[in-house]
């Protein structure tokens, strides 16, 4: 495992200084061994370009579409944010006046007044957003879209939970797409690696390749303080392989519990996904990726603690959604409400330090082997099926909701969901889940 270059070079610039000096090195080289050859005249120039090259991030613009959508998203969020508080304010003002009554402890006035919060906060974020993307500033937009994700996320399970499947979802998966595509292009450590990418491909150099793979470019967090570089690649590559390795210990985990039984233990309607343990390794791997040196009792501690508070809201969530009981540690030690236990923690913060000090780079370097010719390509086609997974299962969920709650399922889609995917195919499919529509909070 070979350390970061910042102690030699800085911090703030010790993937561009290997990566100049690796093109110059490898273009001085085909030039001594060959120097009238035309490769070494290739590599010579590209060598000069990435020297020369202005290593301000911010320098080249945005495409215009995302300058578009820059304003676009400035005007929603400068429209939208009064309203949303003028509407809140108001709202509590009725109720404090009692002109209106609500039973504050009702499920569904705390999702309401969540989704209110998370509202508010993404209508100011999409203002900066907005801001920054107007003024390309590349670097910073790319934060923000990172921001906004697990916000926009949230505005759309938060619409799920309240009103069930619908149009409520279309505009926050339309803004995620944005934002993901956005993130890629204007993220600078990206366009920085297709641009290393290119210079060696035109040197037709492998060698050189392989060893600015090896030195960490590839992938690394170029600032020299992370392991891995948190861009939409590897981290749609990270959850990938832990929904399929979380499933396969998973069931091999209750073969052991009970005598060999198998269990079909899958979270999706199709492949052997368990999206907790995708989602749970992403969520480890952003809040632990800068500590993957640090004491590995301070890793345990702080997996267990996101590990449990993730399963106990992901619990939360599904009974919310759908009245969904997925499991229940009712009586295990330190059981906090049947949704999670000290057992299960303990489990999280072993999984939590093998994934940080040992996996994470291994999948690193499992993901750098994707081919760069198909590495977007194939990236974005998988991400796609993954998504249509995601919501026909979401889908077939509220269909199997609707049913068992007794509503009239007379549209086409409800009607096809109940053909192919009835109430005996989901109780096959989803073993471990049992619906009770009394525990949902939706209107």
């Amino acid at each position: 495992m070979t350390d970061h270059t910042s102690g030699k070079l800085g911090e703030d610039h010790a993937a561009e200084a290997v990566a100049v000096d690796n093109a110059v090195d490898a273009a001085a080289g085909a030039a001594g061994a060959n120097p009238g050859s035309e490769s070494a005249l290739e590599a010579e120039l590209a060598a000069t370009e990435l020297d020369g090259a202005d290593l301000d991030l911010d320098a080249k613009r945005l495409p215009i579409l995302a300058r578009v959508y820059g304003v676009l998203v400035l005007l929603d969020g400068l429209a939208t944010l009064p309203i949303l508080v003028l509407s809140t304010v108001y709202s509590l003002r009725e109720i404090l006046e009692g002109r209106v009554h609500v039973d504050a402890m009702s499920l569904t006035f705390i999702l309401t007044s969540l989704h209110a919060v998370v509202l508010i906060v993404n209508a100011v974020c999409l203002t900066v957003f907005g801001i920054l993307l107007v003024r390309n500033r590349r670097r910073y937009a790319a934060r923000w879209a990172y921001v906004l994700m697990p916000l926009t996320l949230a505005d759309g399970m938060l619409s799920l939970a309240l009103q069930g499947l619908g149009w409520n979802i279309v505009m926050p998966g339309i803004q995620m797409i944005i934002l993901i595509v956005i993130s890629v292009t204007a993220d600078p450590s990206l366009r920085e690696e297709r641009r290393l990418q290119r210079a060696l491909r035109r040197m037709d150099e492998r060698d050189d390749y392989e060893s600015a793979v090896a030195a960490g470019m590839l992938g690394r967090d170029q600032s020299g303080k992370g392991y891995i570089q948190l861009d939409f690649f590897n981290i749609f590559w990270l959850f990938t392989i832990a929904s399929v390795g979380g499933l396969a210990i998973e069931t091999i985990y209750h073969m052991a519990l009970y005598h060999g039984e198998l269990q079909d233990r899958a979270g999706l309607l199709w492949g052997p996904f368990s999206p907790i343990y995708g989602c749970g390794a992403v969520l480890v791997t952003v809040c632990l990726n800068r500590l993957w040196k640090a004491n590995p009792f301070l890793i345990f501690c702080a997996s267990a603690v996101i590990g449990g508070a993730f399963e106990y809201a992901t619990s939360w969530f599904m009974e919310v959604a759908f009245g969904i009981t997925a499991w229940d540690y009712t009586g295990q030690w330190l059981s906090i409400d049947g949704r999670t236990s000290g057992k299960y923690m303990f489990f999280w913060g072993l999984i939590g330090v093998v994934w940080v000090r040992w996996l994470l780079p291994r999948m690193l370097a499992l993901i750098n082997r994707i081919p760069w010719k198909v590495r977007y390509s194939l990236t974005t086609v998988c991400a796609v099926l993954m998504v249509i997974d995601i919501v026909f299962t979401l889908m077939a969920l509220d269909c199997w909701y609707g049913r068992i709650a007794g509503q009239p399922q007379d549209s086409p889609a409800a009607m096809w969901f109940g053909e192919h995917f009835g109430n005996d195919y989901m109780a096959e499919r989803f073993q471990t889940m049992n619906i009770d529509p009394s525990k949902a909070g939706r209107m």
